[in-house]
């Protein structure tokens, strides 16, 4: 499933199915294939034409059948049996993924998702200097809480709606962090109860009364 034969704009996953299903049981007609191979009746017919033009299925009369070295990606040019034309085989994954132009797709998948990973872990590494352990100063018998250094900054293009965060592996909003009104994270864990906006204001009311001590 990971070749570039099979990216989305190429062969697709629907005739990594198909090829499946009939290297476990040759010769089935579309209707046997909808069951066997879990695809549609029209995505069916549409791959298992795109998989003839490269010669790697042929049909006689209604079933259908891989070519002799179809896992391997090689066609043949048995001719149509409804039409007498000859396809033209394929000659390897390979080239069968520059034909539909998907060649290097899932390398460049596998370096973006690589530079996601770092993203989100340096993100983390922020997060955890965030949550380091508390420091106070106590002033005329008074605690007063030394604000932490936030170095959680994040990209605008990781700002969701309602203040949310975007995961930058999933790309879906991640539920326990939000954006402060200074574009800063904000944990929650389980173990604070309070909300985003206590959270938020216990932060600049720390912020003040530092200042106002120095």
């Amino acid at each position: 499933m990971g070749h570039d034969a099979f990216a989305h704009h190429g062969l697709g996953s629907a005739a990594l199915m198909l090829i499946s299903a009939l290297h476990q049981r040759p010769h089935q007609t579309v209707a046997e294939l909808v069951g066997t191979s879990s695809v549609s009746r029209a995505t069916a017919y549409r791959t298992l034409r795109r998989l003839a033009d490269h010669g790697l299925v042929h049909h006689t009369g209604e079933t259908w059948a891989l070519a002799p070295r179809a896992l391997e990606g090689f066609g043949n040019n048995l001719p149509d049996a409804d039409t007498g034309r000859a396809a033209a085989p394929a000659q390897g994954w390979d080239k069968v993924a520059e034909q539909h132009g998907t060649a290097g797709v899932a390398a460049r998948r596998k370096a973006l998702h690589a530079n996601e990973r770092a993203t989100y872990r340096a993100a983390l590494d922020r997060l955890a200097e965030h949550r380091s352990k508390a420091v106070v100063i106590v002033r005329d018998g008074l605690q007063i809480l030394v604000p932490a250094l936030r170095p959680d900054e994040i990209p605008p293009t990781w700002h969701a709606p309602d203040g949310r965060v975007l995961d930058s592996v999933t790309g879906r909003p991640a539920s326990d962090w939000r954006v402060a009104t200074d574009g800063r994270l904000i944990l929650i864990t389980p173990a604070d109860q309070r909300s985003y906006d206590e959270l938020a204001a216990a932060h600049a009311e720390a912020i003040s009364e530092w200042e106002s001590a120095a």
